[in-house]
C-alpha cells in the first residue's frame, strides 16, 4: 500500500459480515480461515474467504486472513498448505505471529503473498519494528499502549512497511502476546486462540498487610478503545492502516462502527488531499452511525496522549465488564409487574424487546429485557419486564436507567443499511455505422462498447438528449454511479442534424460497457507484493530471549538463531516446571488507578524510575496472584504459578531449547 493511502481495516467473524463491512466503507477486511486464526470460534472455510475476496476486490478492497496462533511442529505443514490455499482463493495478505512462517517464507516454501505482523507480535519499539520489516513483514500493527511520540519514533525507523494501529474496540489489558493468565488458570492459551478472559473477572485487592484495598472489583478490566478524536494525529505520527477490533462482534456492530470511522476518515481526506483511500467508492447510509450504541464498557483513548491521572478519566472499567448502554431516563414508580420510566430527551421512546440496566445500591450493574413498552403520555413509559419486578435487584424510584439493547436500532441495521458505489463518467459518440459508449471510473480505468444501429434523426433534440442521458444513467444493480449530469457527455454526429439512439441500443451499450469496465478493473488489480527479507539476514535486537518470545516449534527457533539469538527459552505453553512467573505484563497499573502509586505522592523523592511500589495481591476464590510494579518503565506484572494439572491439558511442542526458568520477566521479547 503506498504510504499516502489510508486504510480502514474492519473485522469479520464470517463472510456475510465481511461483505457488509466492505459495503459500509472498509478498505480491507481481516478474517479467520479454517484454522490457526487466534479466534477459535471465528473460523471460515477457504471457499468463504474466496467469496469475500471476490466482493472486496470489486471495490479495490483487500482481504487479510489471520494465521496468527503459535504453532506446534506438527502444525507447520498444515499451516503451510493452508496459506497456499488462501493465496489461491484470492487472499491479499496473511497475518502472522509465529516466526516459523517468516522462516518458511524466506526458504521459498510459501506462495508470493504479503505477511503482516499480528498484534500478538508485541511491537512497541523501533528496534523490533525495524527488524520485522527487514525480516519480510510488509505491514505491522503496533502495540495499543504506544503514545504518539513512540509511534513517530518507530515510523522514522520503518520506511519500508505500513504501520497499523487499533482505533476501536476491546482492549487487552496485557501487552498482546504477553498474557498467559488464561492458560495458567484454565489451560486455554491466548496465543493459541482460546483466551478465557480472566482479566474480566472480579478480584479482591489486598495490600502487603492483608488489608482489603478493593473488594470484588474488575481491576484488570479496561474500558474500550476509541480513537475517534485522534485519527489525524495518528496519521501525522505515521499510521496508515486504522484497525477496528472485533472478530467476535455481530453484524450490526461491524456495520455501525465501520460506517462511523469511514465518515471520519472521509472528512479527514477532504481536509488533507495529499492522502487518499486505499480502495474505491463512496458510501451512503440509511442510519446515522453512532459507536455509543455498540457494545462498550466506556471509552478511552488509552495511552495515545500519555498516562493521565485517574480523576481525568481512568482507563479501567472496574465496576463491570458488561455493556451498560446509553443513558435512557429514570424510574418514576415500581409496581408489582411493571415499572414506569421517564425517558430522557435523547431517548424519547422505548420498544418491545429493549433491555435496560441500572446500578444497584451496592454499585453492581443489573439489567432486564423488556417484554412490553407502553407510552403513558409525555415522556413517561410503562415497562413490563420478563421477570417479576420484585426480583429485580436495586430497582427503585429515582434510579437512573440505561438502554443496552435498542430493538428499533437493531431492526434498522438488520435491513440493507448502506450502498457503496464508484463514480463513473460516460461518453456516447455517434460513430460510423452505430454508437460507441466509453466509460471511465474514478481511478482512471476505462472500457468501451460498440453497437451497430441506425442513426435516427431527432425531431426534438433537447427532449432526445434528456431521454438518452436518463437511460445511460440507469446504473442501478451495479456498483457504479453517475454522480452529476456533467459526467455524461454526448457527441453528436452532425450538430446541424442531430440523431438519437433507441432505448434498447442504449441499454445494451450501458450493460456491455459496464461489464467491460468490471473486467478492466479486475485485470488491472495487482496483488500486494510480498516483502523480501534483507540479505544478509538482519540481526535481532537481543541475543537472549525468554519465554515471552512465544517460540513453540523448531522452525521458529531456527529463525531466531539465524538472526543472531544465542539463548532462547521455549514458549510458556511448553514449560513443565512450576514456580512464580509473570502471567501478564501490562501498562495498566492498579496502584495508579486506585491513586496509590508513589509517583502520585507529593514530596516523594527518588521515585521517578528508581522506586518500586510494594506488591499487592489479587484474590478470587482459590486463585491468588501477586501484582508487582516496575516503576522505571511504568509497568505492572501479574505473577502466579504454572499448574502441572493445567499443563497436561495442552500438548507440549516437541522442542528442545535452553529452558530458562520464566520468573518475573523484566524484558519483553523485543
Amino acid at each position: 500500500m503506498p504510504r499516502r493511502e489510508l486504510e480502514l481495516l474492519a473485522p469479520a467473524r464470517d463472510t456475510a459480515i465481511g461483505i457488509e463491512a466492505v459495503n459500509h466503507g472498509a478498505d480491507a477486511i481481516y478474517i479467520g480461515g479454517p484454522g490457526f486464526g487466534a479466534r477459535d470460534k471465528a473460523s471460515n472455510p477457504v471457499a468463504e474467504i474466496e467469496r469475500l475476496a471476490r466482493h472486496a476486490h470489486r471495490f479495490g478492497a483487500r482481504v487479510f486472513v489471520t494465521v496468527n496462533t503459535i504453532l506446534r511442529d506438527d502444525e507447520l505443514e498444515p499451516a503451510r498448505r493452508l496459506i497456499h490455499e488462501l493465496h489461491a482463493a484470492g487472499a491479499d495478505a496473511i497475518i502472522v505471529q509465529d516466526m516459523a512462517l517468516l522462516d518458511l517464507a524466506a526458504a521459498g516454501e510459501l506462495p508470493p503473498i504479503q505477511l503482516h505482523a499480528s498484534t500478538q507480535c508485541d511491537i512497541r519499539n523501533p528496534g523490533k519494528a525495524r527488524f520485522l520489516q527487514d525480516a519480510g513483514i510488509a505491514q505491522m500493527v503496533l502495540a495499543r499502549e504506544l503514545t504518539l511520540a513512540q509511534i513517530r519514533a518507530i515510523e522514522q525507523q520503518v520506511p519500508g512497511a505500513v504501520l497499523e494501529f487499533f482505533i476501536h474496540g476491546a482492549l487487552c489489558v496485557a501487552y498482546s502476546g504477553q498474557c498467559f493468565i488464561s492458560h495458567a488458570v484454565t489451560g486455554r492459551s491466548a496465543n493459541r486462540g482460546n483466551c478465557s478472559q480472566e482479566c474480566r473477572q472480579p478480584y479482591t485487592v489486598l495490600d502487603g498487610a492483608g488489608r482489603i484495598v478493593a473488594h470484588d472489583k474488575h481491576v484488570l478490566s479496561l474500558k474500550d478503545n476509541n480513537q475517534s478524536a485522534n485519527l489525524e494525529a495518528l496519521v501525522d505520527a505515521g499510521i496508515r492502516a486504522f484497525k477496528i477490533e472485533g472478530r467476535y462482534k455481530d453484524m450490526a456492530t461491524v456495520k455501525n462502527v465501520t460506517a462511523h470511522y469511514r465518515q471520519l476518515l472521509d472528512a479527514l481526506l477532504q481536509r488533507r488531499p495529499e492522502f487518499s483511500a486505499s480502495s474505491d467508492g463512496h458510501c451512503r447510509y440509511t442510519f446515522q452511525p453512532d459507536p455509543g450504541r455498540a457494545f462498550q464498557r466506556g471509552a478511552t483513548d488509552y495511552f495515545v496522549n500519555g498516562r493521565r491521572p485517574p480523576e481525568q478519566g481512568d482507563i479501567g472499567a472496574f465496576d463491570t465488564p458488561k455493556h451498560a448502554g446509553m443513558p435512557a431516563g429514570h424510574v418514576l414508580a415500581v409496581g408489582a409487574a411493571h415499572f414506569d420510566v421517564e425517558a430522557d430527551e435523547a431517548t424519547l421512546a422505548f420498544h418491545n424487546g429493549d433491555a435496560l440496566t441500572w446500578t444497584d445500591l451496592q454499585g453492581r450493574l443489573q439489567g432486564v429485557p423488556i417484554n412490553v413498552a407502553t407510552p403513558l403520555g409525555g415522556r413517561a413509559w410503562r415497562l413490563e419486564p420478563n421477570a417479576p419486578v420484585a426480583t429485580l435487584k436495586g430497582l427503585r424510584k429515582g434510579a437512573e436507567v440505561a438502554r443496552n439493547r435498542d430493538r428499533a436500532w437493531e431492526r434498522l441495521l438488520e435491513r440493507q443499511s448502506a450502498e457503496r458505489t464508484i463514480g463513473v463518467a460516460l461518453r456516447l459518440t455517434a460513430a460510423n455505422g452505430g454508437w460507441q459508449l466509453e466509460v471511465r471510473d474514478e481511478r482512471g480505468h476505462e472500457a468501451r462498447a460498440h453497437a451497430a444501429a441506425q442513426h435516427q434523426p431527432a425531431r426534438d433534440p433537447a427532449r432526445a438528449e434528456a431521454a438518452m442521458r436518463e437511460h445511460l444513467a440507469r446504473l442501478g444493480g451495479t456498483i457504479f454511479e453517475v454522480r452529476e449530469p456533467a459526467a455524461i457527455e454526448l457527441r453528436w454526429r452532425d450538430a446541424r442534424s442531430p440523431s438519437f439512439a433507441a432505448p434498447s441500443v442504449l441499454n445494451a451499450l450501458r450493460r456491455n460497457a459496464i461489464a467491460a469496465l468490471e473486467a478492466a478493473r479486475a485485470a488491472a488489480r495487482r496483488p500486494l507484493p510480498p516483502r523480501a527479507p534483507a540479505e544478509p539476514p538482519a540481526t535481532y535486537p537481543e541475543d537472549a530471549l525468554t519465554y515471552l518470545a512465544n517460540v513453540y516449534n523448531r522452525r521458529a527457533a531456527a529463525f531466531y538463531a539465524r538472526h543472531g539469538v544465542k539463548i532462547l527459552a521455549a514458549a510458556y505453553e511448553s514449560h513443565e516446571e512450576t514456580g512464580d512467573v509473570s502471567l501478564m505484563i501490562t501498562k495498566h497499573c492498579v496502584r495508579w488507578s486506585l491513586s496509590l502509586c508513589p509517583k502520585q505522592a507529593k514530596g516523594v523523592t527518588g521515585v521517578q524510575g528508581t522506586v518500586r511500589a510494594e506488591p499487592l495481591t489479587l484474590v478470587q476464590g482459590n486463585e491468588r496472584f501477586t501484582l508487582r510494579f516496575d516503576c522505571k518503565p511504568c509497568e505492572m506484572h501479574v505473577v502466579g504459578r504454572i499448574k502441572k494439572s493445567v499443563l497436561k491439558q495442552v500438548p507440549a511442542a516437541p522442542v528442545t531449547f535452553h529452558r530458562q526458568r520464566p520468573g518475573m520477566a523484566t524484558k519483553a521479547a523485543g
